[in-house]
């Protein structure tokens, strides 16, 4: 039986979060000045994770519309439609319409949110009104709050 070296460390990477490697992947596509390869990707985080890892992801990202991908030669090129706000808002949004009672949902997400991120909330609900009322652009969503035509809730984008 061989004797591991106890002065070498011990190799093995440690397992991700759930939904980590998604926001590092993300987050290397804002820092690209133009649409890049999934290579690049591979490379920009480290080159430890293998190709097929980070284009299993970088598809994952498609599905959830946080990327965009063009078709360049043989390869396709990737570019971000959402930060990592965006797709932490995405998620959440995914979670709610999978859940049938909304309003329970909504209810108890509110009530458990600590004084400060409820004020934000509130601030961020009034300042949609305030935009809806205006006619900005704006279209009808479920249970009378609107957002934008894309989708988001609006606001400022990295």
């Amino acid at each position: 039986m061989a004797h591991r070296n106890r002065e070498e460390p011990h190799r093995r990477s440690r397992r991700r979060g759930q939904g980590e490697l998604e926001v590092q992947v993300l987050g290397a596509l804002r820092e690209a000045a133009a649409p890049v390869t999934a290579a690049w990707v591979q490379e920009r985080l480290g080159g430890d994770l293998a190709y097929t890892t980070v284009v299993t992801i970088l598809t994952r990202l498609l599905a959830k519309d946080a990327v965009a991908r063009e078709r360049q030669g043989r390869s396709f090129v990737w570019t971000p439609t959402a930060d990592v706000a965006g797709l932490a808002a995405l998620k959440m949004r995914r979670l709610l319409d999978g859940e049938r009672d909304r309003e329970a949902v909504l209810a108890s997400f509110v009530t458990a949110l600590p004084p400060g991120d409820e004020q934000v909330l509130r601030a961020l609900l009034e300042a949609a009104q305030t935009t809806d009322a205006r006619g900005a652009g704006e279209v009808a969503g479920e249970g009378g709050v609107r957002g934008r035509a894309d989708g988001t809730a609006g606001g400022t984008e990295d």
